[in-house]
């Protein structure tokens, strides 16, 4: 009976013991099962997290890449961003360090909703700038344009009253004479009883032209292409003149009438005669006379 009672106990306790088993691993299947489940949510939860980072990022590299100068207040907090990511990435995965995480998210978000807000503001002023700098260009390169203009007419006008405030000779006649002792000239075309060759003609009145003393070169050429009177050299730039006589005489704004006298080292000869009048390196005049 005994024997019985022990062996009935003792099957009781085995199956109490059983059950017991059997409840703690069903418990702790269902414990292990609830906290895989509670895991992978949180894996989750932290890449929706990077996903919102990584786009947060893509907005501040948007923005940044519109302007040539970088806002430093924008490469600073898409810095600030990189971080965030950088550390989200090897961070342990619970509750508290993603409640972090989205906490400044969140931060960051408002902060980039200001940032942006006023980037969009200095776009709208620099487009404005740039218009207005645009137009003022425009103007300038017209007011350029126009002073180019006035410029190019001025010398024109400066070269044409240059070219024009010159004195000029009319009337010029060139021809030989006799010289007497008592001072008196006889008009001669005979080579042979020449003693000079005098020079006639009017300096023109030029309004432009100041009063004051003034000088013209007189070159008279013989039949041989012989340069008579004094047949020295002087240069004007590039140009080099040979004249016969300088005439000098104070201009007093109104017509004048000049005469000079050119001699030569040896008899005149026979044949056409060339004279011109220079004014300075330009030729104002010439004409041309016969010896027999």
């Amino acid at each position: 009976m005994e024997n019985n009672k022990s062996n009935t106990g003792l099957k009781v306790g085995l199956g109490i013991a059983l059950v017991l088993f059997l409840a703690t691993g069903f418990y702790t299947m269902n414990l292990y099962s609830s906290s895989k489940k509670v895991q992978n949510e949180l894996s989750e939860e932290k890449q929706l997290v990077m996903n919102d980072l990584n786009a947060m990022a893509k907005q501040y590299d948007d923005a940044i890449g519109e302007n040539e100068i970088s806002n430093g207040n924008l490469v600073e907090a898409r810095a600030r961003i990189q971080g965030l990511i950088d550390s989200l990435k090897i961070s342990e995965t619970n509750v508290k360090s993603l409640w972090r995480y989205k906490n400044k998210y969140a931060s960051l978000q408002k902060e980039m909703d200001v940032l942006l807000a006023q980037n969009d503001s200095l776009k709208v002023e620099n487009s404005y700038l740039a218009t207005s700098l645009d137009s003022t260009r425009v103007r300038l390169e017209e007011r350029t344009i126009f002073t180019d203009s006035l410029l190019v007419q001025n010398n024109a006008l400066a070269e044409v009253v240059s070219n024009a405030a010159i004195l000029n000779t009319v009337g010029l006649k060139g021809f030989g004479v006799i010289e007497r002792t008592s001072g008196k000239l006889i008009p001669t075309e005979r080579a042979r009883r020449a003693d000079k060759i005098r020079v006639c003609f009017t300096v023109a009145k030029n309004t432009l032209v100041q009063a004051g003393d003034e000088e013209l070169y007189v070159q008279v050429i013989d039949p041989k292409s012989n340069i008579l009177g004094l047949n020295e050299q002087i240069t004007f730039g590039e140009k080099t003149l040979n004249y016969s006589i300088i005439s000098k005489f104070n201009y007093e704004n109104a017509s004048l009438n000049v005469c000079e006298f050119v001699t030569s080292s040896t008899d005149f000869e026979k044949g056409r005669y060339i004279v011109n009048v220079f004014n300075e390196k330009d030729l104002v005049s010439s004409s041309e006379f016969t010896l027999k």
